[in-house]
């Protein structure tokens, strides 16, 4: 099969995206998704996104890890996603979609997309860290010298580690820069490496920050190894809501690929 591709990026976060809306992708080929994202033989990304109609929202996510898989939610994903529903023209400055997760809503301002991410009212606190889902399970801890960390060997050791065994976990290391800033480094399962970006990584990291009282803020900016995200919430009575990712979504070419399923 030969598929047209965009390529997107958001903070340096990849994807290859597929228009699928005739269903022409073969979703269990497991073996064209890795070769779509292999770097060296395919297109190369950290996921495949996949659009799709939907009987009642714009449109539907469908989305998949490098090694494959079909993922949990991935936010800069999603807001490449809508960048690419808007130059479609499915989209105008605002999109309602399903993913993985459920109903998500996104404002378009030029190349910023503004995406609304699932409400938090949990958080466990652990003597060496934080876990919390933000529509992937994450892992949140503080380091010093976050810029000497090897994020691929401590990253994997604690993805592999009790109890994240079964279902792996998302690892983030974060430095406070600021009482507003955070520096964020990021480990995604699936991907089994560092990604410059993870956009539900720095909100975990924004909510956790909130929570350990590191911040009083309400509006929290996440200095990734590809750039600035923004993420807002509303907090009360232990709830987290109206939270919202913020950030460029960039297309970075598009071509065809002849792909084996």
């Amino acid at each position: 099969m030969t598929y047209t591709f965009y390529k997107y990026q958001g903070t340096g976060n990849d994807f290859v995206i597929l228009d699928n809306r005739l269903n022409t992708f073969d979703k269990n080929s497991t073996k064209a998704i890795r070769f779509l994202c292999d770097r060296k033989f395919g297109v190369g990304a950290d996921g495949l996104i996949l659009l799709e109609t939907h009987p009642k929202y714009d449109f539907k996510m469908i989305y998949y890890n490098a090694d494959g898989k079909e993922s949990s939610m991935c936010g800069n994903g999603a807001r490449c996603l809508v960048a690419f529903a808007k130059a479609l023209g499915l989209v105008k400055n605002k999109a309602v979609f399903e993913a993985i997760d459920g109903v998500h809503q996104a404002i378009i301002a030029s190349d910023v997309i503004k995406l609304q991410m699932q409400d938090v009212t949990a958080i466990e606190n652990h003597q060496s860290h934080l876990f919390l889902d933000t529509g992937s399970p994450h892992h949140v801890q503080m380091e010093t010298e976050l810029k000497h960390i090897d994020v691929k060997a401590k990253g994997a050791k604690i993805r592999y580690s009790s109890p994240y065994t079964q279902v792996g976990v998302n690892v983030n290391f974060v430095e406070k820069l600021d009482n507003t800033t955070f520096s964020v480094r990021t480990y995604e399962r699936g991907v089994e490496n560092e990604t410059l970006s993870c956009g539900t990584g720095v909100t975990a990291v924004a909510l956790a920050m909130h929570h350990s009282k590191q911040t009083q803020s309400e509006l929290i900016t996440l200095a990734t190894v590809g750039g600035e995200l923004q993420v807002s919430f509303k907090f009360n009575n232990g709830n987290y809501t109206d939270i919202w990712l913020i950030g460029p979504a960039v297309c970075v070419f598009k071509g065809e690929v002849q792909c084996e399923v």
